[in-house]
């Protein structure tokens, strides 16, 4: 019975993928979840996928609407319009807030306790990210404590992959690397210390490179250029006496 209400879910989850209902997919991946305490790697990528484009989603339309307040600000034009753009506003965050918490309480309650090295790296990962995203719209004494939760969980999953002596091409180090480092760039706003994680994460990898399987050659190359776009970007902003080629 649990194996075929398992296959259902995963196939709903896909459809709902497929359609970019994403308020749906996270259901059903949530569903699975219910089912196993520990999810196979099928599973564990759709409630990702799920989460993340749920999330994305309303990330989009924050920085959109923000941007907006902004530019109606500058132009002394909000007006009696104030108030409905707050609410509008407030109501995103509601929805991310929520759906961070969310995913944040399954991993922390369920899934990170119950799963193997390589899983639980993952899942650090994603811990990692949705505090991340918290500290975007957090209030400043929320900030300090969804800053730190993020940093802890970043390195306890680079210290897993350490253990286990990943290569420095990993795609999962290169992509913990990258948001990491996006983490001090945006959130924290120390550029030399992103600078610094995107830099050693990309010679690392760009020494391990040669010898790495075809087929996980893309995903690291994709990521490390990722990285190495914010770094052409960063270090024009570093301040001077830092070395911008270091």
């Amino acid at each position: 019975m649990a194996d075929n209400k398992r296959e259902e879910y995963i196939y709903m989850a896909k459809l709902s993928e497929q359609t970019e209902r994403f308020d749906e997919m996270v259901e059903y991946t949530k569903k699975l979840v219910g089912l196993s305490r520990e999810l196979k790697d099928e599973e564990r990528n759709l409630l990702s996928i799920a989460y993340k484009n749920y999330v994305s989603q309303r990330r989009t339309a924050w920085r959109a609407i923000t941007a907006y307040e902004t530019k109606e600000k500058n132009k002394n034009t909000l007006g009696k319009y104030a108030e409905t753009i707050r609410y509008y506003k407030k109501n995103i965050e509601e929805e991310m807030e929520k759906s961070c918490n969310e995913i944040i309480q399954i991993l922390d309650e369920t899934l990170i306790k119950n799963s193997n090295q390589d899983a639980k790296i993952f899942y650090l990962k994603m811990r990692g990210d949705y505090y991340r995203y918290l500290c975007e719209f957090s209030s400043p004494d929320q900030l300090e404590t969804y800053t730190s939760e993020a940093i802890q969980s970043y390195e306890e999953a680079n210290q897993l992959l350490d253990q286990k002596n990943a290569r420095k091409d990993d795609a999962l180090r290169l992509g913990i690397a990258l948001n990491y480092s996006v983490l001090y760039y945006e959130i924290k706003d120390d550029i030399v210390k992103a600078c610094e994680i995107a830099r050693k994460a990309f010679q690392e990898a760009l020494n391990d490179l040669e010898d790495l399987e075809e087929e996980r050659y893309k995903d690291s190359t994709t990521i490390m250029q990722l990285i190495r776009d914010n770094l052409t970007v960063w270090q024009n902003e570093l301040p001077e006496g830092q070395d911008r080629n270091k």
